[in-house]
């Protein structure tokens, strides 16, 4: 009876927010301040530089961690086996180090998504993304997703910034607002959009959408298919307070990049 009260009450509040105009539609979230013209070096501190793809060499990761000193990005994202290597070449940078968990899927068992975040934390990483149990949303089973995230929350320090990756292309509007609603109940302090390996990335319409449902005070995150810097003001603008990026690079400077994260 629990879970279809909830259900029955966050569809009521999915409506009325999707029903709000269509300037919010469009990518303006609602109660937001609207950012003005914001420099690329702004941006920069916007943005988890991001490198996750399976292939990635230790040079790559190299290049990585030096163009997020050099542009003073906010953090780098990387898999768990470059932790400890991105923890010696960050070292007094001031860049944080971001890693994936249950990564890409989600599927996992939630002790071991806790076994994998308390490693990485151990061994440098300042904050946690991990992705939620998509099937469980789905299937309704609100108390399994809500208890996965706790379970790797509860793996965290007090200082690690936890991030919930809802995979919104696989969520219609009622069940992104429901994974924003249980990450938010669970004590996560960002939901995310994408983990960039699914059928499609971020959009400003669901950006919107999870900056209505989680409220001011929460962090939003922009992930996948942000490829350019008039992408990352609209992210921006639509509530977005960190952006995940491969094309972080071109996002500050224009220069190409042929990195589709």
């Amino acid at each position: 009876m629990e879970q279809k009260e909830l259900i029955e009450r966050i569809t009521e509040e999915v409506m009325r927010r999707l029903q709000s105009g269509s300037a919010e539609k469009k990518g303006a979230a609602a109660g937001q301040t609207v950012p003005g013209v914001i420099s690329p070096a702004e941006v920069a501190r916007y943005i988890d530089h991001t490198q996750l793809k399976p292939e990635a060499t230790k040079e790559q990761i190299e290049t990585l961690c030096a163009e997020a000193k050099e542009y003073k990005f906010y953090a780098v994202c990387v898999n768990t086996t470059w932790v400890v290597y991105c923890a010696k070449l960050l070292r007094g940078s001031g860049v944080k180090i971001a890693c994936v968990i249950g990564f890409p899927l989600g599927a996992m068992d939630s002790r071991a998504k806790a076994f994998e975040a308390r490693r990485a934390i151990e061994e440098g990483a300042d904050e946690i993304d991990m992705v939620i149990n998509v099937g469980a949303l789905k299937s309704r089973d609100l108390l399994r997703v809500e208890e996965d995230i706790r379970t790797v929350s509860r793996a965290c320090r007090s200082t690690t910034v936890l991030k919930v990756i809802i995979e919104t292309c696989l969520l219609n509007d009622e069940e992104k607002v429901l994974a924003c609603q249980i990450a938010k109940k669970a004590g996560a302090g960002y939901v995310k959009t994408s983990t960039g390996f699914s059928k499609a990335g971020a959009t400003a319409a669901d950006v919107a959408l999870m900056r209505r449902t989680v409220g001011p005070d929460m962090g939003v995150k922009a992930s996948g298919g942000v490829r350019s810097y008039e992408d990352a003001l609209l992210m921006i603008r639509s509530g977005a307070t960190r952006l995940g990026t491969s094309a972080s690079v071109k996002i500050v400077t224009g220069e190409k990049s042929g990195e589709n994260y």
